[in-house]
């Protein structure tokens, strides 16, 4: 395990689906304030530990403690209660086609507080500026561009002032330089408002830019939690072969994003 300071601590979770073990005991931490980021190969069970570290669905077996609260068998008001803490980005942003900007951003509050209208206004719109997305309050999601979309997401994901946001495979289906783009939005909201990122991918260009930490999957289990300059060291010959097949070299990607962080703005 790496040292630093955990928000979240998975031991020995488990999950099967009709007899067959898709998570078998993993562990990993997630560190506090950083860009922590799963990656694997198809089938490797990445998405299925997101939806156990999340709890849309409750493990078999194990502990998720956020915080030092085991959150992977709470139930009720309580697991509700910590659901606030997380915001999650789904893949291909999964906003509301019919409902604008606005009220996609103002739905978590909505459905979860019970804030008045005006508070609801100021909240959303506060996030909307932050994002510099406030010009598009009264759009609908389909006249958005891919990378708009994505930081409408990630404003809904952060209206509720959570302290952790889960991205499942954000860049899926974008074009380099819109990749690029929400790259560096995850960055960029996570040192604006203090979060923790938890990234599921498979675009390697991407985990080599963003990753403070990467945790690697493989049939289930975790064969590797480590930095993103060790991570060819200490995986399997397969999952090294999944990495190489990318066509991303890690150490060039590491070396421009030294180079691009020591720049600054």
């Amino acid at each position: 395990m790496m040292k630093g300071d955990v928000i979240v601590e998975v031991r020995g979770v488990t999950k099967s689906y009709g007899g067959r073990a898709v998570l078998h005991g993993v562990d990993f931490d997630v560190l506090r304030g950083k860009t922590n980021v799963i990656i694997g190969p198809s089938g490797s069970g990445k998405s299925v530990m997101m939806r156990q570290l999340i709890r849309l669905e409750e493990p078999d077996g194990g502990q998720i403690l956020f915080d030092g609260v085991d959150i992977a068998h709470a139930k009720g008001k309580a697991l509700s209660a910590l659901r606030r803490r997380f915001g999650m980005v789904f893949q291909h942003s999964a906003l509301f086609d019919f409902m604008n900007v606005f009220d996609n951003v103002a739905f978590p509050l909505r459905e979860h507080t019970k804030l008045s209208r005006a508070e609801i206004r100021d909240r959303v719109f506060h996030r909307l500026e932050t994002l510099g997305i406030a010009d598009a309050a009264y759009k609908m999601p389909p006249e958005l561009s891919g990378g708009m979309q994505r930081r409408v997401a990630v404003a809904r994901a952060l209206v509720l002032e959570t302290e952790l946001v889960v991205y499942d495979e954000p860049t899926t289906g974008l074009d380099p330089l819109t990749t690029r783009t929400v790259d560096e939005l995850i960055l960029e909201a996570g040192e604006r408002f203090g979060l923790t990122s938890v990234v599921i991918s498979h675009d390697m260009a991407s985990v080599f830019r963003i990753a403070d930490t990467v945790t690697v999957l493989h049939f289930g289990h975790v064969i590797a939690s480590t930095t993103p300059d060790r991570i060819m060291d200490e995986v399997t010959d397969e999952v090294r072969e999944f990495i190489l097949a990318s066509g991303v070299s890690p150490t060039s990607v590491m070396r421009g994003r030294a180079s691009s962080r020591d720049e600054g703005p």
